[in-house]
């Protein structure tokens, strides 16, 4: 590698003056061969747009404009990024990936390479060829900089971005930007959405969003995360089991409680889930053995008793209604075995039935409400929904 020659003083002749003089006139043909060469031997640039191929020979062009400066001045610190990619919009960053600037970096000093005993006056062509050799190092290393500077740049605004789909999401502000933005970070729209909340670890939350997305390509899913505030926030497609989802998910969460929201169609109806699931982390304490992670469906007892309105809706719709539907025996039947302290032969003497005809019922009621009354976990969730189903029978009447 030659050291730098000194700084020549002012209005002295150039030592290789005749080299450059030479390389100043032969610049336009090298750009010119450096372009065919590409346009010969590279498929992806004969694939590119009339618009891109000519920026990407700007581009070779300023390459080799900066190398005569370059070799002017030795001695002097070149900003070669900016000489040489500043002449293209940054968009060609997206046009052309790494490996393809690379593919054309290289094709470009091989031509300035093949022409140095043409170029270089006699004598010089040592010189020429060692100075190119030194300026293809510095080519490279801006290279990767431009590109790490692209990504860096990319990365943040992907973010930002994620980040606003996310609050929309959980605010139930999502709309059809809010779908646009997520298409824009690869959201594929799958057909199966659910978001899961809990605790966000301390430290860095950029590294618990990378875990998640780790996790999330492990489990085959499409996610958008975030931490907001003190919570991380996943929404995530592409499975219809939630609660599967929140295990293959929970390894970044900190301790505590994790809350799936109930499956959802798409990402707009994902204000949905979200609701739920953060009404379940918010009720989550008031079961203190709580399953981790655990499904908002099945806080609904927690929920509605702190007051979250779908929840109870959810308990007279689901549980009440269709019970009532069924038969006034079946409802009753409930009532008196879960006042009787879920006592088989108990609620058979307040019914005048035998208790046969009350197993029957409860098995019934089962069938008809998922929620089966022998447990305790389910039969503190159908008290709940009795209570409020008379609730509302009772506002509405007269």
């Amino acid at each position: 590698m030659p050291h730098p020659e000194p700084a020549l003083p002012p209005n002295a002749a150039h030592p290789h003056s005749a080299t450059l003089k030479r390389l100043q006139q032969s610049s336009g043909r090298l750009a010119a061969n450096a372009i065919a060469r590409m346009d010969e031997t590279l498929p992806w640039y004969r694939a590119m747009p009339p618009e891109n191929r000519s920026w990407i020979g700007l581009v070779a062009q300023a390459g080799i404009a900066a190398f005569t400066e370059w070799f002017r001045h030795p001695e002097t610190p070149q900003a070669i990024s900016t000489d040489v990619f500043g002449t293209a919009p940054r968009e060609l960053t997206r046009a052309i990936t790494l490996r393809q600037t690379v593919e054309m970096v290289r094709t470009t000093i091989e031509v300035m390479e093949s022409a140095i005993e043409e170029v270089a006056a006699p004598g010089d062509e040592s010189v020429l060829r060692e100075a190119l050799l030194v300026y293809a190092r510095e080519i490279a290393f801006a290279t990767a900089q431009v590109y790490a500077q692209a990504a860096e740049a990319r990365g943040a605004w992907d973010a930002r971005l994620e980040s606003l789909v996310v609050n929309a999401v959980l605010s139930g502000e999502a709309d059809e930007g809010a779908v646009s933005r997520a298409a824009a970070l690869g959201w594929n729209a799958p057909e199966h959405v659910c978001v899961v909340l809990g605790t966000a670890p301390d430290g860095d939350s950029e590294l618990t969003v990378d875990a998640i997305r780790r996790a999330a390509r492990h489990a085959k899913l499409q996610v958008l995360t975030g931490v907001l505030g003190d919570r991380l926030v996943v929404i995530a497609g592409g499975s219809d089991n939630p609660l599967q989802v929140a295990k293959a998910l929970i390894g970044p969460y900190a301790a505590g409680p994790v809350v799936a929201g109930p499956v959802v169609a798409d990402l707009l109806a994902a204000t949905r889930s979200a609701q739920a699931a953060a009404a379940g982390l918010k009720a989550s304490s008031a079961w203190q053995d709580a399953p981790r992670p655990v499904l908002a469906d099945d806080l609904l007892p927690e929920r509605a008793i702190a007051g979250d309105p779908s929840a109870r809706d959810q308990l007279v719709e689901e549980i009440y209604r269709p019970l009532e539907e069924a038969g006034s025996a079946l409802l009753e039947t409930l009532s008196v075995y879960l006042e009787q302290a879920s006592s088989l032969e108990g609620a058979a003497r307040m019914l005048f039935v035998h208790p046969n005809t009350v197993r029957y019922r409860l098995r019934r009621v089962t069938d008809v409400t998922g929620w089966s009354p022998s447990d305790v976990r389910s039969a503190f969730t159908l008290r709940i929904a009795l209570i409020l189903g008379r609730l509302v029978d009772g506002d509405q009447q007269p």
